[in-house]
């Protein structure tokens, strides 16, 4: 009670509560702010979302023909589930290049050579000109496993002469770009034929090779997939590297339906089992001399000269060497460039080849 007589309510109105005391927070500004922001985005994207769907799907643009040309085709390289993918007609820009499109035909794994309509075969079409009048004795080498390494297979087609053969190997990642090299500069080619070999399977001739373990329509199916890796190529050998097949040609059916292949297809043969009979279904012959076994300096040389010995007996001497190692390419130079002053030509292993048996009945 105040003087009086007055309560403090009576004089002031009601007393405030506890919560009256209590001042509010002021409200910042910034927050006033953002949610305007994102006030006005939550309406630009409801704006967006409307005006797309009015609009509706893109229409399609228009590709420029060059890039379409030179981009892989991304349907063409998953075919359907369950379903294998028939021979193609058209010829791959690559093979065009090395080969006469008459002397190929298509298959699943790839163009393969054939003689063509006018009986022209791979042997004379690619076969290297040699002078079959010159009386000299003559020396044949090839150079096998090509493409394996990039590097010494372009320092073998820089140095060697033409006159030697160079037998590409079917497993080379990008073959045709130095068959094609080597074609321009004279070179008769080979395709290295991957078949089973003595010590199989410590001596391992890769995933596509001929064995004796698989029932022939597997093998004329690797077969093919060999044939078709490279082009322009006369014919093949049977060795890739140091193996030679040794295991595969003990085997005479096999042996004999392959070299028949090969006659079909209008292909020269040659068996790298230095003594081996002449195949016997295709024209070929066997090689003489192995002259990079084992790949030294000092053996190179010895084989070298009994390779040139076997020439002058016998008119004609076939050697191989299975790498192009940086010896083996040295002591190749070095050799072949001396061969004229010793009496030897160096010739075209088509030079060499002999009519098969089957032909001479």
């Amino acid at each position: 009670m105040t003087a009086g007589g007055e309560t403090a309510g009576e004089a002031g109105g009601p007393a405030p509560s506890a919560m009256e005391h209590r001042d509010e927070p002021p409200r910042h500004p910034g927050w006033v702010w953002l949610r305007r922001f994102w006030g006005a985005v939550g309406v630009l994207l409801l704006t967006g979302i409307a005006t797309l769907a009015w609009l509706g799907p893109p229409s399609p643009v228009a590709e420029d023909p060059a890039v379409s040309a030179a981009m892989p085709s991304q349907t063409a390289s998953r075919p359907e589930a369950g379903r294998t993918e028939g021979p193609r007609a058209d010829l791959p820009v690559a093979f065009a290049a090395l080969a006469d499109p008459a002397l190929l035909e298509a298959s699943r794994h790839g163009p393969l050579p054939r003689i063509g309509p006018d009986g022209r075969t791979p042997i004379r079409a690619y076969g290297r000109a040699f002078d079959r009048a010159d009386p000299r004795p003559r020396v044949a080498l090839v150079l096998g496993n090509l493409g394996m390494n990039a590097a010494l297979s372009e320092q073998a087609i820089q140095r060697l002469p033409a006159e030697i053969g160079l037998a590409f190997s079917p497993y080379a990642q990008r073959p045709l770009p130095l068959v094609e090299r080597a074609r321009e500069r004279g070179f008769e080619v080979l395709v290295a034929l991957p078949l089973e070999p003595s010590g199989f399977p410590m001596n391992d001739p890769g995933e596509q090779a001929l064995l004796t373990g698989l029932p022939w329509a597997r093998n004329a199916d690797r077969l093919d997939w060999s044939l078709s890796r490279v082009a322009g190529y006369v014919g093949a050998i049977g060795a890739t590297g140091p193996m030679r097949g040794e295991r595969f040609a003990a085997q005479t059916d096999f042996f004999l339906q392959m070299q028949e292949v090969l006659s079909r297809r209008g292909l020269l043969y040659l068996d790298a089992r230095p003594g081996a009979p002449s195949p016997t279904r295709v024209w070929g012959r066997a090689v003489d001399v192995v002259v990079d076994d084992p790949p030294t300096r000092d053996s190179i040389e010895r084989a070298l000269i009994l390779l040139e010995r076997l020439a002058r007996e016998r008119g004609a001497a076939l050697g191989y060497a299975g790498e192009a190692a940086p010896v083996t390419l040295e002591r190749l130079a070095s050799w072949a460039a001396g061969i004229e002053g010793r009496g030897v030509v160096l010739a075209p292993p088509s030079a060499l080849i002999r009519r098969p048996e089957a032909a001479q009945r």
